[in-house]
């Protein structure tokens, strides 16, 4: 088996150190195993003790061509929670128990495969499995949201028939789903190399006093996450952003603003340098007219009035002004969605709108994930579940690509027939 669109082995001299644990869906991780070696990866299997009662860590060791560890202490000699993680370029767990996403999570280090998550410095890829209701429980999205913090690749299990007979979300992923995110974790696309991408992101602050104003409960989480998968797949980036607690993207220039009219000018004077604009801030609409030199005391006055004026149209300005660039805005709204996001679309003149319902459960402002549509100037709409930021991020990043290739075929002359 293959992914669509792959050219031969993706994982030639990789090494993977397949971890397996205790779930019914243990035998699917022999599928996965033979695929992987297809795929050209040298995989060690680490098994817990539970998923030895599945399968027998032989049918493993045959397959792989290496002797299965499956004990801690046996192991030990050896120092394989040392020397495995150590040689990886990647650790896979399939499938991820409830229980194996809690001791990863807290970080407990009581068998082989817990212990070497301590050491390891590859990236870590889970797909969990699990049944009864068991992935929606508090504590396995706590443990799942603190592990995709810390940069863990989760593959969200399916919905459908389970081993006790019920129907939801808990099924292992497909096979192909599961290769697809080891693939991108060992060989990112680099898919925007050589373009400049210029990105917005966060709150804009707009005073009031030396000491008070207004502001709005954008978190940056999106456009962060933007910044960042842009710099990934090869783009160079610059984030200029509202005031936020978010650390600063690895390898993307980061422009810090404070007001509406600072980030206009920000951007303003980047424009030129960029392809692809993605105005992913929530900039304030209002602000004060005259905002006071001095703190106001509560005493001076009890009814205090205060006078707004319109902020600067950022998103409009920058597409008026544009010549090539391709132009991503949002819309952030609590009613017709749809239907504001088309108005917001056409009004700004842009070339894609990612329109999310901040009144949906999980996916509000401050949270780790968010759902969305992505809708393009020829009305065309691609619908996007509740996902991690990250994840969403690049679902944006590949619809803006599209358009932009979509674009350059158009532009391409074409050859005239009987010409020499």
């Amino acid at each position: 088996m293959q992914i669509s669109g792959s050219m031969g082995p993706t994982l030639i001299g990789k090494q993977i150190v397949l971890g397996v644990t205790g779930s019914i869906a243990a035998y699917k991780a022999v599928a996965l195993l033979r695929t992987l070696l297809r795929e050209g990866a040298i995989v060690h299997v680490v098994m817990t003790q539970s998923a030895t009662k599945f399968v027998t860590p032989l049918t493993f060791e045959v397959l792989s061509g290496h002797p299965v560890s499956t004990d801690l202490f046996e192991a030990h000699q050896e120092m394989k929670h040392l020397s495995l993680p150590e040689q990886a370029d990647a650790i896979v767990i399939v499938p991820a128990t409830a229980n194996c996403l809690a001791r990863a999570a807290l970080g407990l280090g009581d068998d082989l495969l817990s212990t070497m998550l301590l050491t390891a410095q590859c990236p870590l890829i889970v797909a969990p499995a699990m049944d009864g209701g068991m992935w929606t429980h508090p504590s396995v999205t706590e443990h799942v949201s603190a592990l995709r913090a810390r940069g863990t690749i989760v593959v969200n299990p399916e919905e459908g028939p389970l081993a006790s007979g019920r129907i939801g979300q808990g099924r292992l992923a497909e096979e192909g789903t599961i290769l697809e995110a080891i693939q991108t974790a060992l060989a990112p696309r680099r898919d925007w190399q050589g373009h400049r991408i210029l990105v917005s992101a966060g709150p804009t602050q707009e005073p009031i006093d030396p000491v008070r104003f207004i502001s709005n409960r954008s978190s940056g989480k999106m456009g962060y996450a933007i910044a960042e998968a842009a710099q990934a797949r090869g783009a160079q980036v610059v984030l200029v952003t509202g005031p936020t607690a978010l650390p600063a993207p690895r390898g993307v220039e980061v422009v810090s603003v404070a007001t509406a009219e600072d980030m206009t000018k920000a951007l303003s004077v980047r424009l030129a340098w960029s392809t692809t604009v993605i105005m992913a801030a929530a900039v304030a609409d209002f602000r004060p007219k005259y905002p006071a030199p001095q703190k106001i005391k509560k005493q001076e006055r009890t009814d205090q009035t205060l006078d707004l004026e319109r902020t600067t149209d950022i998103l409009a300005s920058l597409s008026a002004q544009r010549t090539t660039q391709l132009m991503v805005g949002f819309a952030a709204e609590t009613s017709d969605l749809i239907a504001h996001a088309k108005d917001k679309l056409t009004a700004k003149g842009l070339d894609l709108i990612v329109a999310n319902d901040v009144t949906t459960e999980g996916a509000g402002f401050g949270s780790d994930q968010n759902a969305a549509t992505l809708i393009d100037r020829q009305g065309a709409m691609t619908e996007l579940p509740l996902m991690p930021k990250r994840a969403l991020a690049d679902a944006i990043l590949n619809r803006a690509h599209e358009l932009l290739r979509t674009r350059q075929s158009n532009q391409t002359p074409k050859p005239v027939a009987g010409g020499r």
